[in-house]
């Protein structure tokens, strides 16, 4: 049927247009933004996915960032620590020379001086972002965090730490305002060198003297032995037995005739020496503690002094040998703990290689997802683009069908 008021085939013709010109609208914008998905409307599913993973790859970011600043706190740490080293290491060489009969100590002390300004100067230096590895208040305890990696772990996200914590065998020098310190450079090092301590020993029920080894106390808790809460002169533990003597620990054995208690004071038996004229007297019932003779001989020396306020000047040739053994000791300290900045650095290495090498997969996960393929997406162009000519010519030709109307009219 031919109308004058409804033409269907314009009608068909026009909605297939502008079904054409939504497709190529739809195709245009992928192409312009370059993405397959860029609103909610697009896929649901898909750009929420692609939302969520922007979001990490962000945080993942900061964190790159965050892991460059840690990065820099322990590089500067580890300089620190290794500069220090050196310098011990040349106050070492300072105390062999002064082993020498002919040396002069008072020159070499002058030396030492300068290196001991050295390390205070490397110590008090080796801050970055107002934060000092090196030293802290010892008084406490200190752990220094750096950020290590961003986590999403099902619905929850955290952040996770290398942690550093600050105690004696890490920091170089103790800040605390009072009390004993105890940094690797400024502690005074202990049970470093010989010394012997004549006793009256309870052997086999009478009492003898001899010189035996003294202990000092990191040696004693060193073996386990523990101080009596009775009696602060007596340390039992780790199978061996301590009573001190003229402020120097003993080792012995429990004897099992009498006990160590508040009211059977061992140490007061033996702190106060016997005299010569006793020697071979039997013993007491109180007398609890066998010195071990075959533990005689060199002993341990407390040293007063530290890295940092040692003074060579004023030092016998035993004295020197001594805090020789304290210097030793400081760099195996040093060492370890420079060690483990070292290990910190290799870990934030990896892990920045690591985040690097995330951001880009993240990157790549999301591309996959809300991309669009280029190639693709122009070919469909070109066909819509040939379609909408079709189109628009069958429009044309569906428009006209009106006009031959007027044909039968003539």
């Amino acid at each position: 049927m031919a109308s004058v008021l409804t033409n269907i085939n314009a009608m068909s013709a026009l909605q297939t247009l502008r079904s054409i010109s939504s497709n190529m609208e739809d195709t245009q914008s992928r192409i312009s933004s370059g993405m397959r998905v860029g609103s909610a409307s697009d896929n649901a599913a898909y750009w929420s996915i692609a939302t969520t993973m922007r979001s990490d790859n962000a945080s993942l970011s900061a964190v790159q960032d965050a892991i460059g600043l840690g990065a820099a706190k322990v590089d500067t740490a580890s300089a620190g620590m290794d500069a220090v080293i050196d310098v011990v290491k040349q106050i070492k060489n300072k105390l062999v020379t002064a082993q020498e009969s002919s040396a002069d100590k008072t020159k070499i002390q002058g030396e030492v001086k300068q290196l001991q300004e050295q390390l205070k100067g490397i110590v008090d230096s080796a801050s970055f972002s107002g934060e000092n590895w090196l030293k802290g208040d010892l008084s406490t305890t200190t752990t220094k965090s750096v950020v290590g990696s961003f986590v999403r772990e099902g619905g929850t996200v955290s952040v996770k730490t290398i942690d550093y914590a600050l105690n004696a065998s890490k920091v170089l020098v103790d800040t605390r305002a009072t009390g004993t310190k105890t940094g690797i450079l400024d502690t005074a090092y202990t049970g470093l060198n010989a010394n012997t301590v004549t006793v009256d020993i309870n052997k086999g029920g009478v009492i003898t003297q001899a010189s035996v080894r003294a202990y000092s106390t990191d040696e004693m808790l060193s073996l386990g032995a523990k101080v009596d809460g009775a009696n602060s002169n007596v340390a039992v533990g780790g199978g061996s037995a301590f009573v001190k003597v003229d402020g120097s620990w003993v080792k012995g054995s429990v004897d099992a005739a009498a006990s160590i208690t508040a009211s059977t004071p061992v140490a007061g038996k033996f702190a106060a020496a016997y005299t010569a004229a006793e020697a071979g007297t039997a013993a007491a019932a109180g007398d609890a503690i066998i010195v071990d003779e075959t533990n005689s001989g060199a002993g341990a020396v407390n040293l007063t002094q530290s890295v940092l306020t040692m003074d060579v000047s004023s030092m016998s040739s035993t004295d020197v040998g001594s805090y020789l053994t304290g210097v030793e000791k400081a760099l195996t300290s040093l060492t370890s703990a420079g060690a483990e900045l070292g290990s910190i650095k290799q870990r934030i290495d990896l892990q920045v290689d690591f985040a690097s090498k995330l951001g880009d997969a993240l990157a790549k996960g999301i591309g996959r997802l809300v991309d669009a393929d280029m190639n693709e997406e122009s070919t469909k162009l070109k066909a819509l683009q040939t379609q909408q000519q079709l189109a628009i010519q069958s429009l044309s030709i569906a428009n006209s069908d009106s006009q031959n109307i007027l044909s039968l009219f003539r």
